[in-house]
């Protein structure tokens, strides 16, 4: 959400792009009937959102899915290097 006070943006940011560019984004905003910094604001948003839940959230699909479902509902049991870092980490942490 916008850092917004009684609906006044707060948060500036600037860019510095290529004539070519700059044009793009005047015809892409100019179709959408908005600002160049409405639709600037807008997209880079979108951007960031879909950026963050790339790198946040995990879609397993098939097999895959299948697998860790399986694992989380029967765990294999430990071996012996599980057993060896829970150890480690009882005698740090103790």
């Amino acid at each position: 959400m916008p850092a917004t006070q009684k609906g006044r943006k707060l948060e500036r940011i600037e860019a510095r792009v290529h004539p070519e560019q700059k044009s793009r984004i005047e015809y892409a905003a100019s179709l959408r009937g908005t600002s160049v910094s409405d639709f600037m604001v807008q997209n880079a948003d979108e951007a960031a959102v879909r950026t963050i839940r790339e790198h946040e959230v995990w879609t397993l699909q098939g097999r895959d899915r299948e697998i860790f479902v399986e694992t989380l509902l029967n765990p294999p049991a430990p071996n012996a290097r599980m057993k060896a870092a829970v150890a480690r980490y009882k005698k740090l942490s103790a």
